[in-house]
Order: C-alpha cells, then structure tokens, then sequence
C-alpha cells in the first residue's frame, strides 16, 4: 500500500509535521491515523497514555495555549479530523535555541496533516470552519497540577492568528502573559 506517513521538520527543532496519505476508491477513504513504526523515531521511547477529543462550534474561537510541567511534560499528536483549525505550538523550552518561536499549521481532514508537538512546548488552535473537531494522543495523563498556559495575545511570543479571536474560555482568557524573566520549563 505504500507509505502512509511522511514525516517533515519545521524551523523548531523536534517538532514535526506529519503528513499522512489516504486511499480511497469509490466507498471512501481509509487514512491510517497513528502508526508508531512509521512514527518510531519521534516517538522514541513513549507511549500514548491518553486520547482525547474536542469539538470548537465557532468559527474564531481559540482553544489554549495550554502545556505541562515536568514530570506530566507530554508529547501531543494533533489531528484534525473535521472542519479546519490553525494549530499553533510555542517552543518554551528553557535553553533551546529557538525559545519562544512558534509554529502554526491548518490541519484538517482534507490535508490530512498532523503536529508532533514534544514536551516543553505550549499548544493552542484556532478554528476556522464551524463544528470543528481534533483527535489529541497524549504521551502523559492530565494532570492538573501541572497545568499552564500562555496568552494567546502574548506580546513576546506575537502569533500571527488567522482570524480576529471571537471566544475565549474564562481559563484561557486568564492565563498570564510570560513574565520578563521567564527562562523557560526545564527538561
């Protein structure tokens, strides 16, 4: 059947974008959405210990930007898997050489495109077709301790948002801006 995943770097180091073929005939399509030996190299020693799904009705609305702390730090696996989002990742990664730079990818059904975003990183999508819905495979469980977030507004991290954000959650509309001396999540 050929190669289903084809696995590309972006300007941040190790985090990747996947993109996956599908293969379709006259009832459909199947797209293989997870495949850890195409993945073995990015996944390394992790595994999925958690999936979850979200479905944003407004188009404008912005989810995030959300991350945790060591030792609940995760790798997340995004998937678009119905209408359309700009997906975002921030390199807070304290040492690296592109901390606070950020990525954004439209991921959805149609490109079927997924982020591989590793630990240490914020995440966060805007939506940009109505009722649009994300597959999320996490690397660690939930925990809310642990829990952070950084303003979607952010004035040191300036993300370039798609559209004018419309609905915010009353968590993400509070998340602090990054304070000056903010070095980064240790490994």
């Amino acid at each position: 059947m050929g190669t289903f995943m084809q696995l590309t770097s972006t300007k941040i180091e190790g985090l990747m974008v996947a993109d996956s073929t599908a293969v379709a005939d006259h009832r459909g399509a199947f797209l293989r959405c997870f495949c850890l030996p195409s993945l073995k190299d990015t996944m390394a020693d992790r595994q999925v210990l958690q999936i979850n799904h979200s479905r944003t009705e407004t188009v404008g609305a912005l989810r995030g930007l959300h991350f945790q702390r060591p030792p609940f730090a995760e790798m997340k696996l995004i998937r678009c898997i119905r209408g359309r989002v700009w997906d975002v990742a921030i390199d807070l990664r304290h040492g690296s050489a592109t901390f606070l730079q950020w990525h954004g990818e439209e991921l959805s059904p149609t490109n079927n495109r997924m982020m591989i975003i590793p630990e240490g990183f914020a995440h966060g999508f805007q939506v940009l077709e109505p009722a649009s819905e994300l597959l999320y495979l996490h690397t660690a469980v939930y925990h809310v301790d642990s829990e952070g977030g950084v303003r979607y507004d952010d004035p040191r991290v300036e993300i370039d948002w798609p559209l004018p954000v419309v609905d915010l959650s009353r968590r993400d509309q509070n998340h602090p801006f990054l304070p000056a001396n903010f070095e980064g999540l240790a490994a």
